[in-house]
């Protein structure tokens, strides 16, 4: 599909890509990994032809269809429905030429709406709109009325729409919540096309990508497989090429101690020529490069006894008698770790904003322990930082008596040398920004830290230090984050923002997910049942094709139950603790597969059912 041929590319002076190959499988889902500034997303511009390299070739198949989210967010005055639609640019031309064509145009216009699949543009569009968080109502305002995180969903939207020949994805998940994330991750398992999508969320990948293009030391290296066994060959491939490294670094200093020692002597002058030249051929070899891990660092508070929080009957929103949240009872302990789940929209924020005292209750109380320092973060606050100063200076408008030894030291314990110190914010990455933030909700020893979507702008590095820091922490942390591996590593409890409060929730990650895939699949059956109830009015040939479809709809629903059932029993019999005796290996590697393949066909089966689901609907 992609072929990337000695490519070489250079920003000024700065060499991102040297004689770089590799080459994308047709209809692979493929996630392009490296460090926060390595070339990615210079990668994707390469391919879109925006830029062009120095030397090398990128190659596609002629007429391929290449599609990716522009950087800013769109707007304008047309529907969320109208601005999808659109980005299918020949699919939207034929609607308007379907309109507006003389008669003698029509059979070919309509022949070719329907090799598009063209009638079911708007149906298709709004499932997208649908599962990425835009109910009916929002899908048909205008999208400058969204925020510009709301309108990038609807770029996304857009190039899913499109349906192209190479999907170039960068940080997709980063305008989505958790809900977002698991459609997304059906939407692209069950995509036809070729996908390339740029993320540093490890449990996405993972789910996704049947493929690794990784960005490393000015060279591509493409990995069959999920993200998980790319670690695995890349651990291997490293140990590999530093133990043939070794290697040749011991036999040069073996030929080089012969060469010294009998280079003058007369008898022995052939042998140190001959020795000089095999020394000559040991290339040494260099090795990748290992960027130095992130730091980040959160004091430790004081101990303070529990609750650290009651709240109780507590109402809470913006204006004056119109709660977003009502009926808050909930109480949060020294040590709890608690992420918070739900779609966009039903208040998380709200809620983190509640717990960090920057809203106040309208009605209700809130009780907290005396001393209790809260460190709040959230995404806006990186775009109020002082652009022209440094994050020295920085840290010193919020701790004025502090020395610059102190500074300097609680810089350093969020991974700023010296130098970085005393660089402009505005040269800063996203993630240094955000280190930057973390260094600053530190000040005053909180015990309690509220972080609002932490791992936006965080390579996988840097993500892996924070979830460090606050495993280290010893206060409470409430959280919100779209990426299910920081969420299953860091939280303990899972508390639900739906319907208008907040409510622990019994059940880990996958319970939630059975929740949303269960709500999803009841949403479905009452669209396919309200569009069943319509078609009974019309005519017996269009009630006979939409019982075909039921009957599709019924056997993936069938199947989906069927798989699901036994996977809960080989689940139930790996729990045996004799199955793990060595005399039972052989079964339990045979359940072990069983299990894996079990995943893998209720994936597909999920697909499926949405798939025959939205036929129905349509």
């Amino acid at each position: 599909m992609l072929s990337i041929t000695d490519l070489t590319y250079r920003i000024g002076a700065r060499l991102l890509l040297d004689h770089a190959s590799a080459a994308i499988p047709t209809g692979a889902r493929v996630g392009l990994v490296g460090r926060n500034g390595i070339g990615k997303s210079t990668l994707f511009r390469l391919i879109l032809g925006e830029i062009h390299g120095e030397s090398g070739s990128i190659d596609l198949p002629k007429r391929a269809r290449i599609a990716h989210v522009a950087q800013e967010a769109p707007s304008g005055d047309a529907s969320l429905i109208g601005m999808v639609i659109a980005a299918h640019v020949e699919l939207a031309d034929l609607l308007h030429q379907a309109e507006h064509a003389p008669a003698e145009e029509q059979p070919a216009i309509h022949a070719r709406l329907a090799a598009l699949d063209g009638y079911r543009a708007e149906a298709r569009a709004a499932q997208i709109l649908a599962g990425l968080g835009f109910d009916a109502a929002a899908q048909a305002r205008p999208c400058g009325d969204f925020s510009g995180g709301w309108r990038m969903r609807v770029a996304l939207a857009g190039a899913l729409f499109a349906e192209p020949d190479l999907l170039l994805l960068d940080e997709p998940t980063n305008y989505l919540d958790l809900e977002g994330v698991m459609w997304l991750e059906t939407f692209l398992k069950s995509y036809r096309h070729t996908v390339i999508v740029i993320s540093h969320d490890r449990d996405f990948l993972n789910r996704v990508a049947d493929g690794i293009l990784h960005l490393d030391n000015l060279k591509l290296a493409y990995y069959p497989g999920d993200f998980e066994r790319f670690m695995a060959r890349l651990a291997a491939d490293r140990e590999r090429i530093a133990a043939e490294a070794r290697r040749i670094d011991s036999e040069r200093a073996r030929i080089q101690a012969f060469v010294d020692r009998f280079r003058a002597k007369a008898s022995k002058a052939r042998q140190a020529q001959s020795r000089m030249k095999a020394l000559a051929k040991l290339t040494p070899i260099t090795l990748a490069s290992q960027a130095e891990a992130p730091v980040i660092h959160f004091p430790a508070p004081e101990r303070l006894s529990p609750p650290l929080m009651a709240i109780d009957g507590v109402a809470v929103g913006y204006e004056p008698g119109h709660p977003i949240l009502k009926n808050l009872t909930l109480r949060l302990d020294p040590d709890d770790r608690v992420a918070l789940v739900g779609q966009n929209g039903n208040g998380k924020s709200t809620f983190a904003k509640l717990l960090s005292g920057r809203l106040k209750p309208e009605i209700g109380r809130i009780v907290t322990v005396p001393k209790l320092a809260a460190g709040y973060f959230a995404q806006h606050q990186l775009d109020e930082l002082d652009e022209e100063a440094t994050p020295l200076l920085e840290l010193a408008r919020r701790l004025p008596r502090a020395s610059e030894r102190e500074l300097r030291t609680r810089l350093g314990g969020a991974g700023f040398s010296a130098d970085k110190a005393g660089n402009k914010i505005a040269t800063l990455s996203g993630g240094e920004k955000a280190r930057l933030l973390f260094a600053m909700i530190g000040i005053g020893n909180p015990a309690l830290l509220i972080l609002d979507e932490p791992t936006n702008h965080l390579d996988l590095d840097a993500r892996e230090a924070l979830i460090t820091a606050l495993q280290e922490f010893p206060g409470a942390v409430v959280f919100i984050s779209h990426d299910r591996h920081f969420v299953e590593t860091c939280a303990d409890r899972i508390w639900l923002v739906a319907n208008g409060t907040v409510a622990p929730f019994d059940g880990d990650l996958d319970d939630y997910e059975k929740l949303v895939l269960s709500e999803r699949r009841a949403a479905a059956s009452e669209k396919a049942a309200a569009a069943k109830r319509k078609d009974r009015r019309q005519n017996d040939d269009q009630r006979q094709r939409l019982s075909a479809h039921q009957k599709v709809v019924d056997e993936a629903e069938a199947r989906l139950h069927k798989l699901t059932a036994e996977r809960a029993k080989v689940q139930q019999a790996l729990t045996d603790p004799s199955l793990y005796e060595a005399a039972n290996n052989a079964k339990l590697m045979q359940l072990s597969r069983r299990d894996n393949d079990l995943a893998q066909e209720i994936a597909q089966a999920e697909a499926a059912w949405l798939a025959a689901s939205e036929a129905l609907e349509a």
